[in-house]
């Protein structure tokens, strides 16, 4: 018999236990409403391929249709679904030579191809493409897997591939330059310009290199660069050869990386 003055929950423990735990979760539910939502586990990464550069392994993985990554050992260099930098550095670097009627244009860096998209995206279909790219293994993925991320740009009838170093290609371009020079160069590497880079012999950001990419470009051409962050040293060399510099930070909010655009003057 329940004792009069005495409460159901201290008869019974365990309604006492349901009950004290009832309340805290509709109070919870109050303050906190998705904890009323089950939410599903997130799907696990699975590698495609994986092979090994400079004494790391490089990896492509997957997860989901359209979720990918790229990783340099514990690093991860690409994201597919944080690639806006990438986009705008392609939009940006040809924005002044849509309307050319027969643009070239070089690309540096290969990735996971969002900047060559980008970059077709801006340009005619009389433009010619020069894409190099170091390892042929990230060539094969672009025209693989990450294909269907970028409407298979790597296979435009536009792009020429080209396995080899974007330094080396540069520096032959303006050895060989006969009339016939690049309207934009855009360059999406791994390493960007940053404040330990050899100021004058570093082999793409140096200012001897600046001097052999400005050589390279027609009058009005664009030298594009992503970089990590803004490297005040880059934009004054930049400036020092005779570019008309600006530096953009493309998006709103959260870490945002930095679009190095030097124009010839």
């Amino acid at each position: 018999m329940i004792q009069p003055g005495k409460r159901l929950t201290e008869h019974n423990p365990m309604a006492y236990i349901f009950y004290k735990f009832s309340f805290l979760f509709c109070c919870y539910s109050v303050v906190y409403p998705d904890a009323r939502r089950i939410k599903p586990m997130a799907l696990p990464w699975k590698i495609l391929d994986r092979f090994t550069s400079d004494n790391e392994i490089l990896e492509l993985r997957q997860r989901g249709e359209r979720d990918f990554i790229i990783t340099l050992g514990s690093k991860v260099l690409m994201n597919s679904s944080a690639q806006r930098s990438e986009m705008a550095l392609g939009y940006l670097g040809c924005r002044s030579i849509g309307n050319h009627p027969t643009p070239r244009v070089m690309v540096g860096g290969l990735g996971m191809g969002c900047t060559l998209r980008a970059v077709l995206d801006s340009l005619p279909p009389t433009a010619e493409v020069i894409v190099a790219e170091l390892n042929p293994r990230i060539v094969e993925w672009c025209r693989g897997p990450l294909s269907a991320l970028t409407g298979g740009a790597v296979s435009d009838h536009r792009v020429t591939v080209v396995i080899g170093d974007v330094a080396q290609l540069i520096s032959d371009s303006a050895m060989e330059k006969i009339g016939v020079g690049f309207d934009a160069i855009i360059l999406d590497l791994y390493r960007g310009p940053h404040a330990h880079t050899d100021k004058q012999n570093d082999p793409i950001y140096g200012s001897r290199a600046i001097e052999r990419t400005r050589s390279t470009l027609n009058s009005g051409g664009m030298f594009a660069v992503w970089g990590e962050n803004h490297d005040e040293g880059f934009f004054k060399r930049l400036a020092s050869v005779g570019f008309s510099v600006v530096s953009e930070r493309p998006g709103k909010g959260g870490y945002r990386h930095a679009v190095f655009l030097a124009t010839k003057k």
